[in-house]
Formats: C-alpha cells, structure tokens, sequence
C-alpha cells in the first residue's frame, strides 16, 4: 500500500461505524452479590486497561442480576470503552468472554463489518483518537464521558484492507507483550508455590531429617517483624514548592504504582522528586530491593524497587535486617494479606500502622533454608523483572508506531 492510498481515509462519526441493530450504549448491570459458580462475567470500566480487558480480576454477579440486562450481553469482538473515572481506556472482547455482561461505567460499540474492531481500537489508542475523546471528556472531580459525546468521536476509517494491515502490525507487538505477561505470571506463581511448599506444608529440603520442637523445625524460630527488619515510612514533597518536583530524578512511588503494576517488578515511578524535595520532606531514601506494601487504603500491594527510590506516607517500606532473607520475608508478607489487612483501621479509609506492623509475628526458618529460597525466588523475580522490561520496550516501541501507522507516513 502506498503512503497515498492511506490518506484516502475518510472521517466519520463513531455512531456511523456502528451496527444499527446494535447502537452504542453503555452497560446497565448493577452489581448484586458475587456468585463464582453459576454467576455471569462483569466488566467494568476499570477492568479495561492498556488494550486489554484485565480477565484475571473480574467480577462475577449472579445471574438473576444480569438477567434483565440482555440488550448489553457481549457476544465477543466488540469494542469496550471505559466512560468514567480513567475515561477512554479500549478493548476488543475476546470471544473467550462471550456471554459476560457490561457495567454502566463501559460503553459498548458493537460495529458495522466493514470496520475492524482492532483497527478501531488502536485509532482511539493513538494521539488522534485520544484527543477526540479528550475534548469530550467533562468533569472535574470525575471524569466522564457522556454516550452522546463518545457518538460524535471522529474516526478516520481507511479501506477494510489497510484496516487490517494496520492491525495486525500492532497486534503483533501486543501478542509479544501478552506473552511476556502469561510467562511474568507462572514466573510469580512458581515462586508462591515454592513458598507454601516449604514454609506452609513444611516439606523443605531434608525435611524427613528434621525434628518437630515446639511445633516448629529445630532451628527455626518465632520472632517479630520488627526483629527481622526495619519497617519505614515515606513522604510527600510541598507540591506548591516547584524546586522539589521539577527536573527530578529520584523515583517517587505512590500506591498508584503499585496497584496498577503487572508484577512485583516495580521498573519505574509515575513521578520524581529532586534532592531538594527529598531533603525538604519526611521521604526516605530506600536502597534498590526495598520491598514496598502499601498501607492506606488498598492495604496489601507489594513490590520491588530496581533502583534507589522513595515513596509518599501511603508505604510500609521493608528493608531486611538479613538480605538472604528479602523473598522469604516478601513471600511470608503475601501469604497473609487478610490477617494483614484486619490489623488496619480508621473510620475514612483502612490503615495499618507501622507500629502494629511491627508488632506481627513471624517464623523464621534456618539461615541455610533462607538462603536457598532466595537464591531460588530471586531468580524468578530476576527473569520477571527481564521480561517486564522487554514489555515496557515493546509497549514504547508500539506507541511511537501507531500514530504513523494511523496517518499513513509508513506503509504497510
């Protein structure tokens, strides 16, 4: 195809893109009580991410909930949009979740054949489409976009042909980052799995071996978190004072961060602080390999630091006392989020303090064992955190493409 022929395109309205059987509307399900059995897939708005539907977390509500609702059961290769809260985050539905329901915070555009549906949703991924739906966007407090604002978007629809060269160029990158994700996830899997297996089930190497003295391994001990490490807090730099933020370069994480990471692989923050700002606040700067749990709110999150960093107040940092003791004590941490997250209080929002932290007890096993988890998990946090970087490459890689793809300056 010629860088011509690309320019061909003609704009349209996103309402004329669409099945007239099936206009654009959003979902309608009011979420009802959760029934993992016989229930009907939710997606919500802030399951849509990145391209992607974010299957591993969705609800599932009973069926007479969703029953009522059958105008907005998905039937696989529509386009979901979030409309509220992170507004004009796309997806294609996977016909793998045919039969799941829309919440009222997605819209769904089911489409003419004509238009493919990946096409669509990388041209409202790319510069151009984000700004279209930018400009509709109202709110200040919340964002939204209204169903009558996202009709009038206006998308510029080349031939069917070029539609899917275009496509499948972008899909290509997707399908290696997707694959990057499976691996990341059987990687993290594997490490919890070899946690139970030892420290739960107690079936650690030379276990057969091993005397049982007051209910614990011989050599393992009871301790408290505060024994085994130091628990630190973060800080927040004045935003009102610009020598503090502007031109920073130390990593400066927020719960944010964390809850919207993939993996435990933390590669980099949303925002940086100056050495200034660093010194101006109640921040603290954490070696690389601090293990981050946040502790408002969403209580319970974790990762790694890869470099040097520093967090704000919403963080228990935890350092080892014993560094061979890094992914056991991470692992520990994980395995008991809910006992974890019933030591948190507060009226607004849930907190755990650091005191109460702090306080937690915790087994350690034998120097020797420790150090051969570690040497065993960090070799899969290392291969995760490769491969989270690969993604991270290829995500940057796809987006400097798409918007060249979309104008036609690259033929394909």
């Amino acid at each position: 195809m010629s860088t011509y022929e690309n320019t061909q395109a003609r704009l349209y309205e996103l309402h004329e893109l669409t099945d007239p059987v099936r206009p654009i509307t959003y979902g309608v399900v009011k979420p009802g009580p959760e029934d993992t059995e016989t229930g009907v897939v939710l997606i919500r708005g802030g399951d849509i991410s990145n391209g992607s539907i974010d299957k591993e977390n969705l609800r599932t509500i009973t069926q007479h909930v969703s029953r009522p609702y059958a105008r907005t059961i998905l039937r696989g290769g529509e386009v979901v949009i979030s409309l509220v809260g992170n507004p004009g985050e796309v997806a294609v539905v996977p016909d793998s979740l045919a039969g799941a329901n829309l919440a009222r915070q997605a819209g769904l555009i089911a489409l003419r054949p004509e238009v493919h549906a990946s096409y669509l949703k990388y041209y409202l991924m790319s510069p151009t489409g984000r700004a279209e739906l930018f400009q509709r966007t109202q709110g200040a407090v919340q964002q939204v976009i209204n169903l009558s604002d996202l009709k009038q978007v206006k998308v510029r629809l080349p031939s069917y042909q070029v539609q899917l060269r275009i496509a499948d160029v972008l899909s290509a990158y997707d399908d290696l980052i997707e694959n990057n994700r499976r691996r990341i996830a059987l990687l993290e899997e594997a490490a919890r799995l070899l946690y139970r297996e030892w420290f739960v089930h107690l079936r650690f190497p030379g276990h057969e071996y091993v005397k049982m003295i007051d209910g614990l391994p011989d050599g393992w001990t009871r301790q408290t978190l505060d024994d085994v490490c130091d628990a630190i807090g973060g800080g927040t730099p004045k935003t009102s004072k610009p020598e503090y933020w502007n031109d920073g370069d130390i990593p400066w994480y927020t719960p944010t961060d964390i809850t919207r990471n993939s993996c435990l692989a933390l590669l980099d923050s949303s925002s940086r602080i100056t050495e200034t700002g660093l010194q101006g606040s109640s921040a603290r700067m954490l070696p690389a390999g601090t293990v981050l749990m946040t502790s408002r709110a969403s209580v319970g999150f974790f990762g790694i630091t890869h470099t040097p960093s520093c967090t704000n107040q919403g963080f228990i940092n935890i350092i080892p006392s014993d560094l061979r003791a890094r992914m056991y004590l991470l692992h520990n941490l994980m395995h008991r989020v809910e006992e974890i997250r019933s030591h948190a209080g507060g009226a607004t929002y849930k907190e755990i303090s650091k005191g109460k932290f702090r306080a937690l007890p915790v087994v350690v096993p034998r120097a020797s064992l420790l150090r051969e988890f570690e040497e065993q998990a960090s070799a899969m946090h290392g291969q995760v955190r490769t491969l989270h970087t690969m993604s991270q490459k290829l995500t940057r890689a796809r987006d400097l493409l798409l918007p060249r793809l979309m104008n036609g300056e690259i033929a394909v």
